[in-house]
């Protein structure tokens, strides 16, 4: 029964923090699109910055979802 109670907390973390990554994720791409490049003359204008905030939101999202758990666990550590 205690294994299940950890994993259940595992997810339980995981889900919060990817919510939080992704919350961040989006907003840096929304902002990214609206204020640097807000209506892209060519296809490749607008490819390039649906790809640039893309990969910007992802690497955000990723590192603040990693960073809150990490962040969590250390502190139930000590």
């Amino acid at each position: 029964m205690k294994k299940y109670n950890i994993r259940r907390n595992v997810m339980k973390e995981a889900i919060k923090t990817g919510l939080l990554g992704g919350i961040m994720g989006f907003l840096i791409s929304f902002l990214f699109n609206w204020l640097l490049t807000p209506i892209p003359t060519t296809i490749l204008a607008n490819g390039l910055g649906n790809g640039i905030s893309g990969l910007m939101s992802g690497f955000m999202g990723g590192f603040i979802g990693l960073y809150m758990y990490l962040k969590k666990t250390s502190s139930k550590q000590n």
